[in-house]
Formats: C-alpha cells, structure tokens, sequence
C-alpha cells in the first residue's frame, strides 16, 4: 500500500462529481467488449460442459441453454465469460485445481 493517500484519493474523487454535476467536467468511461458466445469460449479452454458449467457456478442445463441460445448469461456470468476469454490462464489454473482437489488427477 505504502504512500497511497486513500482519503485524499477519496475527496479527489468527490470534487470530481461535483465538478461533473457542473458540467465543468467530462468522467473517464471505459466500453467493455461484449464475450465471445459460451461455446466458443468453452471450446477453446478445451473443457467439457460439465467441467466450464461448474467452473462458471451454473448448472450444466443453463450452459446448454446458453450454447444454444434458448437464454443469453446475464449479470456475473457475462464478466466471467469475459475473464474466461480474456484470462484463460485464470479458468485453466481453477480447472487443474479443482481436479486435483477431487482425485481427478496426481502430481507425481
């Protein structure tokens, strides 16, 4: 943490809305990019429905529903698409983990 001033941070960012309630000033804003469909995402970290649905903390049936577009994610699921997509490494170390954790796998 070291020489972070979190209450000056904090008041910096008051003024900043009060500046934009003015007008006086223009807010940063970031677009985030919209996730690759499921599947598409699944399929490249080389996961199953089963092993990517449990890994996403849904059932395998909503999965299947979003692979075949009966439903679109909503809410947290679409950021962990998105960290899926952008982050495999992250899916990929919790998947190893996980298996590990249930016997699925050894390290020798």
């Amino acid at each position: 943490m070291g020489d972070r001033n979190l209450g000056a941070e904090i008041l910096d960012g008051i003024n900043e809305i009060k500046q934009f309630k003015k007008g006086k000033l223009a807010l940063r804003t970031h677009e985030l990019s919209e996730p690759s469909p499921p599947k598409e995402i699944r399929l490249k970290l080389h996961t199953s429905q089963s092993a990517f649905a449990g890994l996403m903390g849904v059932s395998v049936r909503t999965l299947q529903d979003w692979e075949q577009g009966r439903r679109e994610p909503q809410g947290p699921a679409v950021a962990l698409l998105r960290i899926a997509e952008q982050h495999p490494e992250v899916f990929n170390q919790l998947h190893q983990s996980t298996a590990y954790r249930l016997g699925w796998i050894r390290i020798m």
